[in-house]
């Protein structure tokens, strides 16, 4: 389960594009940050991904994303020129279809997971746009069918995905079913989705067969008006899963934008951390951590309900002009509880700390070769933050919550301001050094100002950790 959704220049309080994501994992599924450089490649070199070997592009652009500690993708990430993108899991009929046909026996070739999808979007698109065409081109050929979850099987862990692909001047939300997709493109307001397909008869763009192959499988009436959501969707999968957490991000992006007229990037992180406080529903009945509903910000229910935590949350800042750079706002874990920290893609290096994962290390291979669960292991800023979360609810029942909640937001959140008011002043710098051809010294400039961020962010979480110690 995952939620996102974008904010466009004509609404965002700075004017600019600003892309958002929880993603939500496992519980143990560790997300470190990853970044790669540009790169060219020899001609007829290959790439390989968790189920397929796919031929190489001729050259890489420069990513920045967050990456499950097994996966050569990204759950969401950006690139040198602004471009971010994140994905949601959704469920297709097609997906139906295969997961009978795998249960009867029939082995149906394996595809692309959207985490890889993602990365490759990325990697091979200067605009949202390009991306988008790079994306559809390899659904189109390799499709989507294999478990994206560690160590579940492949009915048990396969889905289909819907993506929110932006840069500084548009976005585009493509939904897939296996090798068919729509695409909508977004140029003002905001758009929300979550784990289900929203693209009913307003489709910018589609697949060559998309409408053809409804009729065949008498999804759709020739004749009628297409509805790619209600033609495409499977009936068989519940969506009170998403429809209220998709129906509340976009209810508090309406509301800002009623109450104050533009949305700033403290109301998107308020988003973020949303567990329906203020609603009819006021809340959980006890607290986050013991929670009654999916809610954007997932907690690890003690009934099992949710299947894990929001693994990690990120913002993107996208660049409208050559005056500003793309920022990644990322806080590990769940949001309420941890601490949004800004990293530059233009840094093209991490601090070492952030790119850990914990026993079983960083992997690249399929889920259904990873052997284990991740633990937490000392030195991990993401296990770091995820024992932090342990230690706030003190016990299964989130007993501690409230009150340990609202120390470790007071440091978070002031730390927070002060880098947002900050930033504008580090990034002119950069953007200064950038057009003076001093590269190296903006690179390092940049890198440089992440590390002093995360190091306070790390010394707030020690403290923490050490004031709620023996508690769990």
């Amino acid at each position: 389960m995952c939620d996102t959704f974008v904010v466009m220049p004509d609404i965002s309080e700075n004017g600019r594009t600003v892309l958002c994501k929880n993603s939500d994992r496992p519980s143990f599924d560790c997300q470190p940050l990853a970044c790669h450089g540009r790169k060219h490649f020899e001609k007829d070199s290959s790439l390989k991904l968790a189920y397929l070997t796919i031929p190489q592009a001729d050259k890489r652009f420069a990513t920045l994303g967050s990456s499950p500690y097994w996966c050569w993708g990204y759950e969401e990430g950006i690139n040198e020129f602004g471009v971010a993108i994140g994905n949601e899991a959704v469920y297709t009929r097609d997906l139906t279809l295969y997961a009978e046909m795998e249960r009867e026996g029939i082995g149906l070739p394996r595809g692309l997971l959207g985490m890889e999808l993602i990365r490759l979007g990325l990697e091979r698109g200067e605009t949202a746009l390009n991306a988008l065409l790079v994306m559809t081109s390899l659904i189109e050929q390799y499709g989507q069918w294999g478990s994206g979850v560690p160590m579940a099987d492949t009915v048990t862990g396969a889905y289909h995905n819907s993506f929110m692909i932006a840069d500084g001047k548009e976005a585009y939300l493509l939904e897939t079913a296996g090798k068919r997709w729509a695409a909508k493109k977004i140029t003002r307001s905001f758009a929300a989705i979550s784990n289900e397909l929203s693209i009913r008869t307003d489709i910018t763009r589609k697949s060559p067969d998309l409408i053809e192959y409804a009729c065949k499988m008498l999804w759709h009436r020739e004749g009628e008006v297409f509805d790619f959501a209600k033609s495409y969707i499977s009936q068989k999968n519940p969506r009170q899963l998403s429809h209220i957490r998709v129906q509340r991000a976009r209810q508090l992006l309406a509301q800002a934008v009623s109450e104050h007229g533009r949305v700033s990037i403290s109301w998107m992180k308020r988003i973020l951390r949303d567990h329906y406080e203020g609603s009819f529903l006021e809340g959980p009945m006890f607290n986050p951590s013991s929670p009654d509903f999916l809610s954007l910000c997932m907690h690890d229910s003690p009934a099992k309900f949710t299947w894990g935590n929001t693994a990690s949350s990120s913002l993107f800042v996208l660049p409208n002009d050559e005056n500003h750079l793309p920022i990644f706002w990322w806080a590990p874990g769940v949001p309420c509880c941890s601490i949004y920290i800004p990293f530059f893609v233009d840094a093209g290096t991490l601090p070492e700390c952030v790119t850990l994962a914990g026993t079983y290390g960083k992997t690249l291979c399929a889920p259904s070769e990873v052997k284990e669960e991740d633990r937490y292991q000392k030195g991990s800023f993401w296990w770091e933050m995820r024992r932090l979360l342990d230690q706030i609810n003190g016990d299964e029942d989130g007993s501690f919550y409230h009150q340990r909640h609202a120390q470790v937001r007071a440091v978070f959140d002031e730390l927070e301001n002060q880098w947002m008011q900050e930033l504008d002043k580090v990034e002119a710098r950069a953007v200064q050094m950038k057009k003076d051809g001093d590269i190296s010294g903006m690179k390092e400039f940049l890198a440089g100002y992440s590390k002093q961020c995360l190091e306070k962010a790390a010394e707030a979480v020690e403290k923490a950790a050490e004031s709620f110690d023996g508690a769990i």
